[in-house]
């Protein structure tokens, strides 16, 4: 194996070990785990829509409320609007260099939504239609 390959490979590696697509974490929380899954956009956004059980820590606050509101043993999984917007990955490297275990969710809030998977905001839990480039359609 060459050096190139060796280091290919050990890159792609550490991306699933640090990042979760939305039908993985999907599929982890029918299983029964239960990772703290925090959105990191703005208040605005939040408000928009979520993913459904998420709880809301803004990136520009996560330093300071993470020590009170983020559990010191939870698989921790971050996420922002999507592939356009790096604050999940700012929001993760906070909390990586806190000492927490913290995975990104690959395609944000898009993503999840356009998937199908559930969403909620003031009015609710909702789903969207699947979008068939993002997840395969039913049937």
């Amino acid at each position: 194996m060459t050096t190139h390959a060796v280091s290919a490979s050990e890159h792609f590696a550490a991306k699933l070990r640090y990042e979760i697509d939305p039908a993985d974490l999907a599929t982890l929380r029918g299983g029964g785990a239960r990772p703290l899954v925090i959105d990191v956009r703005s208040l605005a956004s939040w408000k928009q829509g979520r993913i459904a059980g998420a709880v809301h820590i803004p990136g520009d606050e996560l330093e300071l409320r993470a020590a009170v509101e983020v559990p010191r043993d939870a698989d921790v999984i971050v996420y922002c609007w999507g592939p356009g917007c790096n604050g999940s990955t700012k929001a993760a490297l906070v909390l990586s260099q806190l000492g927490y275990s913290v995975r990104e969710l690959i395609g944000g809030f898009e993503y999840w939504a356009r998937e199908g998977l559930q969403i909620e905001n003031e009015s609710g839990r909702s789903r969207l239609p699947i979008d068939g480039l993002t997840a395969p359609l039913v049937g």
